[in-house]
């Protein structure tokens, strides 16, 4: 490692330019005080990233007869597991990252009086990262619990510029009841700051491009940033000259790499948006112009903002819904053509399980990209993937009951060496979801929380 002798500049060095561009700088060798080795300052600053995913109607391999097949979880526990039946064989190339969870109960989604019943779809969402069961109710006194990513935020999110974002792919802007007595952001959230605040969820990757880079203080100077038609980097290309100077050869290169990944995604915005409003009929004619009717590049884009915010240390925490309950959406790339709602009801058919296999499936493969992505990335003598904490999981279990015993979860990243990886562990029997999370925060430095939602124990993450 390159270091500069006798000087540094700090952590958080910004390059700021006209309409509020603010850009976070990655890791550079010239952050790391003079004579001093990054392991030795790392545990003071080296905070491990959380990436929540939820992926709703749970899985195929939670019905009766998918779990006969391993659709879901693996037949052997520990770690000489075989992935090619299950919808996780798309993570194989990452299996020394992965870590399976299997057999472990979300009951605070379940009914608890007469009336809720039927309404699992609508506060299933607000149970996955609170494990708190949702007051029924479909006005603003809304009550759950703290979310999981929240409390990590609130105790190590605060000393990054934003303390967490919290991104979707689905349609949220509904208001009002949904059914069963539920309002709406029960279903079009999972992320909540205390038991009565719920927090938007972004569904544009330009909002989310803009809130990261703090382009335009408001509505109307971010208009005309666009109407510009130029880079955000045109803004600040003078400091990036200037700061380049005081920089050695290994620290110009990745900035340059770190601006060429920004431009690049910003370009991919700017070509959606085009498509969006060039009159052409739209797959998704209710959504945003920078939105994309791909599922696939609309999960990559976001995965890319992901990666972008983690190596400028902008934020260290995301949640990331990936569906919404009762969705209709196909995805052909999948290999049915079955809509995601009435695919997970199958009926306890064979052939129709595995359609909705197919799209359980899918979905876990938009992983890898990011993964791949993290992987690359490296920060000090380790990779982003090795630093960060990824947990996918759905508070249902067979979608066609409703249910939500024995629900899908698995994590990946080795949670700066918190997490071995390669192993698949079954909880015993009744283990609820919460014990799960409430380990994985004492393992991220909240030793002093006792319990989380329903939980009634830890959880060991050793075979």
């Amino acid at each position: 490692m390159q270091l500069i002798t006798g000087k540094h500049i700090p952590r958080r060095t910004f390059l700021r330019g006209l309409g509020g561009i603010t850009i976070g700088l990655p890791l550079l060798d010239a952050m790391i005080p003079a004579r001093r080795l990054w392991a030795s300052i790392a545990p003071a600053i080296d905070r491990t990233r959380l990436v929540c995913i939820e992926m709703v109607h749970g899985a195929a391999g939670c019905s009766e007869w998918g779990a006969k097949q391993n659709l879901w979880a693996p037949a052997a526990t520990g770690s000489d597991f075989d992935l090619s039946p299950t919808a996780l064989k798309p993570l194989e190339p990452f299996r020394d990252y992965l870590t399976i969870v299997s057999n472990t109960d979300v009951r605070m989604a379940e009914a608890q009086s007469p009336s809720e019943i039927g309404g699992d779809h609508f506060r299933s969402s607000a149970v996955f990262l609170t494990q708190a069961h949702p007051k029924q109710t479909e006005g603003s006194d809304v009550y759950v619990g703290t979310s999981m990513d929240q409390l990590y935020a609130q105790r190590f999110g605060q000393d990054t510029p934003i303390p967490s974002m919290q991104l979707c792919i689905e349609n949220i802007n509904q208001s009002g009841g949904c059914a069963y007595g539920y309002t709406c952001v029960y279903t079009d959230t999972i992320s909540w700051a205390s038991p009565t605040e719920p927090l938007p969820m972004i569904r544009d990757p330009r909002v989310a491009f803009e809130q990261l880079f703090g382009v335009g203080r408001t509505e109307e100077e971010r208009a005309l940033l666009r109407r510009t038609n130029r880079s955000i980097l045109d803004w600040i290309a003078g400091r990036v000259s200037s700061l380049k100077r005081e920089l050695g050869p290994a620290d110009r290169a990745r900035i340059d790499q770190y601006l060429e990944n920004i431009r690049e995604v910003e370009r991919r915005i700017q070509r959606v948006e085009a498509q969006n409003l060039s009159g052409e009929p739209r797959e998704l004619p209710e959504a945003p112009a920078g939105v994309p009717d791909s599922f696939e590049e609309h999960v990559q884009l976001m995965f890319d903002l992901q990666v972008l915010a983690f190596a400028s240390d902008t934020t260290r925490v995301f949640s990331f819904k990936m569906g919404r309950d009762s969705s209709a959406r196909v995805y052909p790339e999948s290999g049915t053509d079955k809509p995601f709602h009435p695919a997970s009801h199958h009926g306890g058919n064979p052939d129709a399980i595995l359609d909705f296999f197919k799209i359980n499936r899918y979905h876990v493969s938009m992983l890898p990209y990011f993964l791949e992505k993290l992987k690359n990335t490296m920060e000090g003598d380790a990779s982003l993937l090795d630093k960060t904490l990824i947990i996918y999981g759905s508070p249902m279990a067979d979608g066609n009951l409703h249910n939500h015993r024995r629900c899908p979860l698995f994590l990946v990243g080795k949670a700066n060496g918190r997490l071995r990886g390669n192993l698949h562990l079954k909880a015993p029997d009744g283990t609820p979801m919460a014990n799960v999370m409430l380990s994985l925060l004492h393992q991220l430095g909240l030793d002093d929380l006792a319990n989380f939602g329903d939980s009634n124990g830890d959880f060991s993450f050793k075979a």
